[in-house]
């Protein structure tokens, strides 16, 4: 099969042929029906060497880590799949058996540091195999191609939103700053999940339309034309969203950086932090962010827009997302 691999350090992925994967004991094969691209696709190729190793990370390895699918087949010790069941992967990797994970924040797990689609293969080819346990979510009628992007872009903005959810009381007011493929996740689920006033912030007028068409409230380009606001979560993380973002956060908010773009802030903390408000980081998120924006998309109450490539075209797809020339999420699909 044709898969998109990272062959060596320091140079672009390329497309290559690879046999097809045979699942293990516990492991389920997956007909990729869709993968969701993202933006640290286009880093991981210049990762420096040691810092990989040290994550666990081995070359090559196929990228890709929002994977939608169906069952293929099974190894030794699986139970409870059809062949051809639609499902979704579980995009971070956790053990399910550390103090971390029994505690539900499986996001943190040290296990997390290497995975499907970042130093093992993933979901950018026609087959793909993961743990039945822990990674393998099954849909019912949502298309795995249209819900791939959920299994990060939707539950890593589901995570941020249910953490700030008891700071947005009806006349509270709600930032999103970038409206890319999480931030119009976030501003969906905001206005699912709670009945604040929802702003949408953004530099590409496009990406702000899309907004106002996914439910914000109003868009603006830059943060200091929203004025205060109880949250303002933060899916760029540059020099000036991180100032921008805490200086507009409200006595007893919150300001969430989920952006990883090497933004710094180097200020005095009194007087830059907003008082008494709680300033979060954090990436990834965990098995029940994924069962549910499945079960909110399920229900109508989210949708997943995706823009699809072949995979002979992801070079188009990548440079698509890297340029913001998309709509929704970018989604590619194995060549016929």
């Amino acid at each position: 099969m044709t898969a998109y691999r990272v062959l060596r350090w320091g140079e672009p992925p390329q497309l290559a042929e690879v046999p097809v994967p045979e699942p293990g004991a516990g492991e389920v094969l997956v007909e990729v029906a869709g993968n969701g691209l993202c933006h640290s696709d286009l880093a991981m190729g210049a990762m420096p060497a040691e810092v990989a190793e040290a994550l666990g990370w081995h070359l090559p390895f196929t990228l890709g880590h929002e994977v939608g699918g169906r069952i293929a087949g099974w190894g030794a010790d699986v139970t409870g799949f059809a062949e051809g069941e639609a499902v979704v992967l579980v995009s971070p990797t956790s053990c399910g058996d550390c103090p971390t994970c029994r505690r539900g924040q499986d996001s943190a797990c040290r296990a997390g540091t290497a995975g499907r689609g970042y130093g093992r293969d993933g979901g950018l080819a026609r087959y793909v195999v993961a743990p039945a346990r822990r990674a393998v979510v099954k849909l019912g009628a949502l298309d795995p191609v249209i819900a791939a992007p959920l299994t990060d872009a939707g539950a890593t903005s589901h995570h941020a939103v249910d953490r700030v959810v008891p700071r947005l009381p009806d006349g509270a007011t709600a930032v999103v700053v970038g409206a890319g493929g999480l931030g119009a996740f976030a501003v969906q689920l905001l206005r699912a999940l709670t009945p604040a006033r929802v702003v949408a912030v953004d530099t590409n007028p496009a990406r702000r339309q899309v907004a106002l068409d996914l439910g914000a409230h109003d868009v603006a380009d830059e943060i200091a034309a929203v004025g205060g606001a109880e949250v303002v979560l933060d899916f760029v993380g540059v020099d000036a969203t991180i100032a921008g973002g805490l200086a507009a956060v409200r006595p007893y908010g919150a300001y969430g950086l989920v952006g990883a773009n090497g933004g710094t802030l180097r200020r005095p903390w009194f007087g830059t932090l907003p008082a008494d408000a709680e300033v979060f980081s954090f990436q990834g998120s965990s098995v029940a962010d994924v069962l549910a924006v499945v079960a909110l998309a399920e229900a109508g109450v989210i949708r997943s827009e995706v823009d699809l490539f072949p995979l002979s075209r992801i070079d188009d797809a990548y440079a698509a997302l890297a340029g913001g020339a998309l709509r929704g999420r970018a989604v590619v699909t194995p060549d016929p």
